[in-house]
């Protein structure tokens, strides 16, 4: 790798201020255009996408926090609002120009919301006047650079998590996150430092130290492993680098975010025993054995939270309601994951969008199956799943990741929808697990139907418009005369382990075009099943939320 040196970096700078520059004009010169033209029709655009979020305070008990939890925890929030500001250079480092020459506060708000000018839940669709469609470069790659011009480089860092390729000289290079965050991630590091030595749990001390270690040097192995060794904490934060999602390239950097977590002991304690029982549901799966001899780690935990900040990329678009880290497949056969259910979060989006959709959408018969365990459930073996399966390609193309590259997240958000949706059979079976399977199966559906409004250009919407068309083409559920979905139960089981398979075995093959494929024939929103959402929305039922969240709303000021 190339050093990236001071002259380099002023390079960039001015560079970035040349097109902060030239994207203002053409956005001041294109909203003067508009004016004249009496056109409005990006404003109510703006306006009738913003009722699509609902606002929910994110709170927690804090008479159940320690005299210590409750001066580390301001801090723990302050660190996540650092990561807040990385992911904006990521998404859209030209955020404050663009915000001083909108003039319409609403546009100002929705720009907030999706962390640039592209609607994240409608195919990254552009909304404001003079802003081109999102690339797939992004931030993270030059302008114009080609898939194969970055793959026939030299470059030894190309495809690396912490990095990001900038041209200097006419030759492409890689400078590391470390470096061109420098700044923002000293002042992060420092602040987990001083919450390291407020703390008295000692886990949560070294984890802390270590993590703020890894954000100044892009090591973050060591922290963690030590993430996982934690046990007895009652606060948590997972910040820094961690989702791929972003990079819509290749799929392959990681993007900044932070969730500050405060953990619920009692529901934790309900939730321990189901992670050790994944080596023996590994073996069930319903696919050929070639495709399950990887050993699942079981030393991990299953725990439940309250979420109280949200920051960054888990932030931006479709909330995250539960994380599954961390995403190093060694670490995760070393020893294995922690599953982290943020049940006020899921509470407010069973409340605020699942039971209204299920109200509009689901049999009547059916809708008495529509219950919040159950949304728990699928939800939290959702996590527990991405453990299941396949990590590495039986074809010899090394990781399932790195095999697939841009098309990674998507199936594998999709195998952990099904396989969950396996485990929850399969516990119920065998009597681990208590309720009526046609809970699930219908709340599942009714969790479809909720999903698959995040649009195409989100992993998770792709992966559960695969589902919906998969599972309509075996007849797992039909569509009534009256325009509600009704489940099928035998047949929904059928179609889950033909999915299952489906997936697991595209995986393991890790044959990028097939999977490519899949997603161009499945992961489509057929006409009728958009004017069912259509309906939806004219009924003022959210499609996600948003939150009123921080030290304020907390009560801590």
């Amino acid at each position: 790798m190339k050093k990236f040196n001071k002259t380099s970096l002023l390079f960039f700078g001015l560079s970035l201020a040349v097109s902060v520059l030239s994207c203002t004009s053409s956005e001041q010169k294109t909203a003067e255009k508009t004016k004249k033209n009496g056109t409005d029709s990006l404003l109510d655009y703006v306006d009738n996408r913003l009722k699509i979020y609902e606002k929910v305070k994110l709170t927690t008990n804090l008479n159940a926090l320690s005299v210590s939890e409750r001066k580390v925890l301001p801090l723990l929030i302050e660190a996540a609002k650092i990561m807040d500001e990385l992911f904006w250079k990521q998404a859209y480092p030209q955020r404050d120009s663009l915000l001083n020459a909108i003039k319409d506060e609403k546009t100002k708000q929705f720009v907030m919301i999706n962390y640039g000018p592209w609607d994240r839940l409608n195919g990254d669709k552009p909304f404001v006047a003079g802003i081109g469609a999102k690339t797939l470069n992004g931030t993270f790659y030059p302008a114009g650079m080609t898939k194969e011009q970055l793959e026939k480089s030299d470059v030894k860092d190309k495809f690396g998590l912490y990095s990001v390729i900038r041209t200097e000289q006419d030759q492409l290079i890689s400078v590391p996150y470390h470096v061109i965050y420098a700044t923002e991630l000293q002042r992060a590091s420092s602040l987990l430092k001083q919450a390291a030595l407020l703390t008295d749990d000692a886990s949560f001390k070294k984890y802390l130290n270590l993590r703020a270690d890894a954000l100044v040097t892009d090591n973050y192995k060591a922290s963690d492993l030590a993430w996982l060794d934690m046990k007895t904490n009652g606060l948590d934060i997972i910040i820094g680098p961690i989702e791929n999602y972003e990079d819509k390239l290749f799929n392959a950097r990681a993007a900044f975010e932070s969730y500050v977590l405060v953990k619920d002991k009692e529901w934790s304690k309900r939730l321990a025993k189901y992670v050790a029982m994944l080596p023996e549901l590994q073996r069930g799966l319903p696919v050929d054995a070639k495709y399950k001899k990887e050993v699942p780690g079981t030393d991990s935990e299953l725990n439940a939270y309250d979420v109280v900040y949200y920051a960054g990329d888990c932030n931006a678009g479709s909330k995250t309601i539960a994380v599954n880290l961390p995403n190093d497949e060694e670490i995760q056969q070393q020893k294995g994951t922690r599953r982290s259910q943020l049940k006020n979060a899921m509470q407010a989006k069973f409340d605020k969008i699942l039971v209204p959709i299920a109200k509009e959408l689901i049999d009547a018969e059916q809708q008495k199956y529509i219950k919040f365990d159950a949304f728990f459930a699928n939800v939290m073996f959702h996590e527990v799943a991405h453990g299941l399966g396949i990590k590495n390609t039986i074809t010899g193309k090394g990781t399932v990741r790195s095999a697939l590259k841009e098309q990674y997240s998507w199936l594998e958000e999709g195998k952990a929808d099904i396989l969950g949706l396996y485990m929850v059979t399969g516990l119920l079976q065998k009597g681990e697990l208590t309720g009526d399977i046609k809970e699930y199966y219908t709340t599942f559906m009714a969790g479809l139907l909720r999903s698959v409004r995040f649009g195409a250009s989100s992993a998770h919407g792709k992966a559960n418009m695969q589902c919906f068309n998969y599972f309509k083409e075996q007849g797992a559920f039909q569509r009534t005369a009256k325009g509600t979905y009704k489940v099928d139960f035998d047949k929904f089981a059928t179609a889950m382990n033909g999915l299952g398979n489906l997936i697991i075995t595209l995986q393991g093959n890790g044959d990028r075009l097939a999977v490519e494929n899949a997603q161009k024939a499945k992961g489509i929103i057929a006409p009728e099943l958009q004017a069912d959402l259509d309906r939806l929305s004219k009924k003022g039922i959210p499609v996600d939320i948003v939150f009123d969240q921080g030290v304020d709303v907390l009560g801590m000021k």
